[in-house]
């Protein structure tokens, strides 16, 4: 999932880390060699 603007939240599925995004670059997130999942509050 690309990302898209500051303050989305992101999580692995394989070990639980959480990011805040705080500067967009553009591509995907990556964590333990998956994609990470955008996080719904």
């Amino acid at each position: 999932m690309a990302v898209k603007k500051i303050g989305e939240k992101y999580y692995c599925t394989v070990c639980g880390n959480e990011i805040t995004v705080t500067k967009v670059g553009g591509g995907t997130l990556v964590c333990c060699g998956k994609e990470m999942i955008l996080k719904v509050e």
